[in-house]
């Protein structure tokens, strides 16, 4: 028989012979010393912009009384999308406030709307540029992928650095999380612009900016639409998770039952995530779809009257 030989020994020298360490932490580490040291006013106007918006929208939502936002939002399920989901929006809303979760739920709601607004505002525009740039796509369009395959808590890390703990940094790692579908459908929507609409535009003697803002964003709306509205479900989700860095809202009694193994808080919390989720889905989705604007409330309840009135005769 042969000598023997030492498995674990070999692999390891085969390691040390052919693999190469790489610093990527260190690195990681290297670069994010060098922006708190370098761009210490840049964060602080982020974080004083960021906490203006959600600290305001908060307070709005939480100062407004109950009874308005259900009519108000049961109004708007009545015009975008029916009576139907007008009356599950009023059922869902009382399940929210009879669980007591009804602060946690303005304050999740303000929180999302300001995160969508952040990233909307950056990721539109980048979109756009994208649509119009083959250059700039190739080079963003891996900064996309990297971003939405990132796990979601990993986020954390960097608005916990930067920003501290509350909720200005939940709030920025929800942007930066929500972020990609905004630019992803922008770009989708400007180039599935039909050509013959854009060379109708430039043979009428449109510039670009007539162009883009009279032609393209028009055609693209449903494209547009999706996007905000994906957006506004990635916020959300992010939120949840944000509670764990002290953002607050809804995410507070999911991470309860989590570590407190209560399991009634855990689900009243995730039921209500899931009704304010549900209802900002439809409501989005239904501007996404022209032909809801061709009814009023009133039609609508005109219609839905005499129907019922008609069936009563009958």
């Amino acid at each position: 028989m042969g000598p023997n030989v030492d498995i674990g020994s070999f692999w390891q020298a085969l390691k040390d012979a052919f693999v190469m360490e790489l610093p990527i932490g260190e690195g990681f580490t290297a670069v994010v010393d060098f922006m708190q040291e370098h761009f210490e006013l840049f964060f602080v106007a982020v974080a004083n912009t960021i906490s203006f918006v959600a600290d305001n929208l908060t307070e709005f939502f939480n100062y407004l009384p109950p009874q308005l936002v259900f009519g108000v939002l049961a109004v708007l399920a009545l015009w975008r999308v029916g009576w139907r989901f007008a009356l599950f929006v009023l059922v869902g809303l009382y399940i929210v406030l009879g669980m007591d979760l009804w602060p946690e739920s303005m304050d999740t709601l303000g929180l999302v709307i300001a995160a969508t607004l952040a990233a909307l505002g950056v990721g539109l525009p980048v979109g756009v540029a994208m649509a119009k740039s083959e250059l700039l796509a190739a080079a963003v369009r891996p900064v996309l992928d990297f971003m939405q395959t990132l796990p979601a808590f990993v986020y954390l890390i960097p608005a916990v650095i930067f920003f501290g703990t509350g909720r200005v940094p939940g709030t920025i790692a929800t942007v930066i999380f929500a972020m990609p579908p905004a630019v992803r459908l922008m770009n989708l929507g400007i180039r599935q612009v039909p050509t013959e609409n854009v060379e109708a535009g430039r043979a009428f003697g449109c510039n670009q900016l007539q162009l883009l803002f009279k032609v393209e964003l028009p055609l693209a709306l449903p494209s547009i639409m999706a996007g905000i509205n994906q957006t506004i479900m990635l916020a959300l989700s992010m939120v949840v998770i944000a509670s764990m860095i002290g953002a607050g809202g809804l995410g507070d009694p999911v991470l309860a039952g989590i570590q407190q193994l209560r399991l009634g808080t855990g689900f009243e919390g995730g039921l209500g995530v899931v009704i304010l989720a549900i209802i900002l889905d439809r409501l989005t989705q239904s501007f996404a779809q022209p032909n809801r604007q061709r009814e009023g409330v009133l039609t609508r309840l005109k219609r839905f009257f005499g129907r019922a009135d008609a069936e009563r005769t009958a």
